[in-house]
């Protein structure tokens, strides 16, 4: 009879590990997707699903749970059987209300496990033309002149657009007056109005009122200049290389979810950000395609959140 060495043996034990894994792998999916999204427009998570169901014969189905602001959806995909058929558009917002809401029903860094970013949407800095600055430091020289007199909109308190401001006030160490809204739509709407001064707003929402000549650009918080704004200088050059901050678009799935599940997830929609039709799509409507490998995002989500964390209590944000 013959007996396998001390080495083989160990050969052997690692592949039969390995093996369901790889199986799993090999054969998912094996049936529809759920790609749970929450307060966030639907057209990137259905572009990609719609690519992906092309790609492997199984639906990719949406399913939109907008309400609490995103933490419904958080909730829905947290306790979900972590089997990867269930996926979470996951939002910046998403990691900044696990700073402000201390007693959420789920932990998005312990229940949610990183796959990757989808895309990228940069803020424009944007005054009313009314407001006599032409560059973020003229800005700065106005505020310093007149603390207290300017205003600035947020879609609501607690919001990145909040955040972003507060963290250029306490930079640039100006006192600028909040208002919040319920959304960045009314609060655009009423910066064209001249009920406010000035705004972080993403590009999607600012961006054609820009080009019209409503609002004034001052900066852009891309780490380079826009094609669409190539005048605008980005916020480095602008002086302020630590608000580089963007919303982002990108997925999440149940925590034990299997890494060769996440990885073919990951594999799969990087090739699918690459397919030049998707990429049109998403430069038109607003979105910098930006797939990364599952450490790259992991790394990213943590550093939001250490960075929103210092934002929150520097300011001393509080919601009810």
């Amino acid at each position: 009879m013959k007996f396998l060495s001390h080495s083989s043996l160990l050969v052997v034990a690692a592949l039969t590990f390995l093996a369901p894994n790889a199986a799993v792998a090999q054969v998912y999916p094996v049936k529809p997707i759920r790609f749970v999204i929450g307060p966030t427009p639907d057209l990137l998570p259905r572009l990609v699903g719609q690519k992906l169901s092309e790609m492997w014969g199984q639906q990719v189905v949406i399913d939109q749970r907008p309400g609490a602001g995103g933490i419904i959806a958080a909730d829905t995909v947290a306790k979900a059987q972590p089997d990867g058929y269930t996926w979470l558009v996951s939002i910046s917002s998403l990691v900044i209300l696990s700073e402000l809401h201390p007693k959420l029903p789920y932990d998005f860094a312990r229940d949610l496990a990183p796959v990757t970013m989808l895309a990228k949407v940069p803020y424009l800095v944007v005054v009313h033309p009314t407001l006599p600055v032409k560059s973020l430091a003229e800005l700065v020289q106005l505020a310093r002149a007149k603390p207290g007199q300017l205003n600035y909109g947020s879609s609501g308190t607690g919001a990145q657009t909040q955040l972003l401001t507060e963290m250029f006030k306490h930079t640039a160490k100006v006192d600028i007056v909040h208002v919040p809204y319920k959304g960045v739509v009314p609060a655009v709407t009423d910066l064209v109005g001249g009920q406010l001064h000035l705004m972080f707003a993403v590009t999607q929402a600012s961006g054609p009122h820009v080009q019209s000549g409503k609002l004034r650009a001052l900066a852009i918080t891309s780490a380079k200049r826009s094609s669409v704004f190539p005048d605008v200088p980005t916020i480095a050059e602008a002086g302020y290389p630590d608000l580089d901050v963007l919303g982002w678009n990108a997925v999440h799935v149940p925590a034990k979810t299997p890494r060769s599940i996440i990885d073919r997830l990951n594999s799969d929609i990087a090739k699918v950000l690459n397919l030049s039709d998707v990429k049109d799509r998403m430069f038109t409507a607003g979105f910098e395609p930006a797939q990364t490998s599952v450490e790259e995002f992991d790394a990213f989500v943590k550093r939001e959140a250490r960075r929103y964390a210092k934002a929150i209590k520097e300011s001393n944000i509080r919601v009810d």
